[in-house]
């Protein structure tokens, strides 16, 4: 996604679920920085997932934080496919 992100392509990039890639090794919170500061000035770029590092949230312009209220999981219904994943 560094390439997409810094091509000039585009208005926004969605990286779905990247704070959990870094919470768990996955990705490096510095490359990911290194990327972010580095885009086009008129990219936005959506992060997503939870545990957001902080390094993230010092660099972020707009931070939600959702809570989850119901979820179909509680009644036994696994991950669907074009939803969760």
């Amino acid at each position: 996604c560094k390439e997409k992100i810094l091509s000039g392509r585009y208005f926004m990039v969605v990286l779905d679920e990247v704070c959990n890639a870094i919470a768990y090794g996955l990705l490096d919170v510095e490359e990911v920085l290194e990327v972010l500061r580095n885009r086009p000035p008129e990219l936005h770029v959506v992060l997503t997932g939870r545990g957001a590092h902080p390094k993230l949230l010092e660099m972020a312009d707009l931070v939600t934080e959702m809570r989850e209220v119901k979820h179909p999981f509680r009644e036994g219904i696994t991950s669907r496919k074009g939803i969760e994943y």
